[in-house]
């Protein structure tokens, strides 16, 4: 893993970053976070932006929220995480990481803002709508190089037009990039052949989104989209791609059983994909539920950590995208490298 810069060999954060994810925000005191510190995208779209926090070999991406029980006392090159966990009061010495777009060590860029879909964990169709141009995309990419060293570019959307224009729009752009000379990990809604002309344009992995563990999941909480049509573009991806560089996110959360999830981890590893379980942020039509316990959280990063290496896959490979960052996320391999409980 060469995101985040080791300092020790301990792992502190990762060993309960599981109950830092069950709260998922922080206060932060101290210096002010300048903008090269705050995140404004990803899971807490809309709501204020956040923060990451490494120990030099985890990091999390914490809610920026006054009320919050968990406690980051900044002191600009370092910082403590301070927060009362199960067995009393939790310390851990680290540091507030810069984002070079999104997320630390990448240009992580969203092509359009706003979605012609609604589905119902997500914000973004709320928010107002914006297309960046293939110029606007180059210009984020060098002054995100200008203010930290980048390792990759990320690119993700929602669909403002229509699936086949979005597409046509993403290639334009992956055209415009390609002279940076960098890792390119795309993630957006898949259509048929889009993998073959992807890996064509130069794109190292892919993320096709599952979102839900199950169907009936799926058709409640994405209408209008289609299950089988990401499982097979998933499919397609991985021969196209290969090894290490097909990813999923999928939701845990949202109503289904620790089974249903642990089933569809398997399937998606049977099938040379590496699903990313992320916990839910409730919002926006979800503000009745709530976030997934430490427990849970941990037990079913457990079970994938000990899945993956049945099938010869390994999320460390990652090169880019939510694989590579890892702050939303417990991550087996890194923030679990043994399966320590805390």
């Amino acid at each position: 893993m060469t995101s985040v810069p080791k300092t020790s060999d301990t792992n502190d954060l990762g060993r309960i970053k599981h109950q830092l994810l069950a709260v998922g925000s922080a206060k932060v005191t101290g210096i002010p976070l300048p903008a090269s510190l705050s995140s404004t995208a990803g899971p807490s779209a809309g709501k204020g932006g956040s923060v990451f926090f490494s120990d030099g070999v985890s990091r999390i991406r914490l809610m920026l929220d006054e009320k919050s029980t968990v406690h980051i006392e900044n002191y600009g090159d370092s910082a403590v995480l301070t927060f009362e966990g199960p067995n009393g009061p939790v310390f851990v010495d680290g540091f507030v990481e810069k984002t070079g777009c999104h997320c630390p060590k990448q240009a992580y860029i969203t092509i359009n803002e706003g979605c012609i879909f609604s589905c119902r964990y997500c914000s973004v169709p709320n928010q107002e709508k914006h297309i960046k141009t293939p110029d606007e995309i180059v210009s984020l990419i060098k002054d995100a190089c200008s203010r930290d060293t980048i390792e990759c570019i990320s690119l993700t959307s929602g669909v403002v037009g229509t699936v086949r224009e979005e597409d046509a729009r993403l290639f334009t752009i992956l055209e415009k990039i390609r002279v940076f000379d960098l890792p390119i990990g795309v993630s957006v809604y898949p259509t048929p052949g889009l993998s073959k002309r992807l890996f064509e344009l130069g794109v190292s992995e892919v993320k096709f989104n599952l979102e839900t563990a199950t169907e009936k999941l799926f058709a409640e909480m994405c209408p209008g989209l289609d299950w089988e049509e990401v499982w097979a573009a998933l499919k397609e991806a991985v021969g196209v791609f290969g090894k290490n560089c097909v990813y999923t996110n999928i939701i845990l959360g949202l109503g289904e059983s620790k089974d249903e999830m642990k089933q569809c981890i398997r399937q998606c590893l049977e099938n040379g994909i590496i699903p990313i379980i992320r916990p839910l942020t409730p919002s926006p039509d979800l503000s009745d539920f709530t976030r997934p316990s430490a427990g849970t959280t941990l037990e079913i990063a457990e079970y994938l950590r000990e899945q993956l290496p049945r099938f010869g896959l390994d999320p460390t490979e990652a090169k880019t995208m939510c694989a590579k960052c890892m702050g939303c996320d417990l991550t087996p391999m890194a923030d679990l490298p043994a399966g320590v409980r805390t």
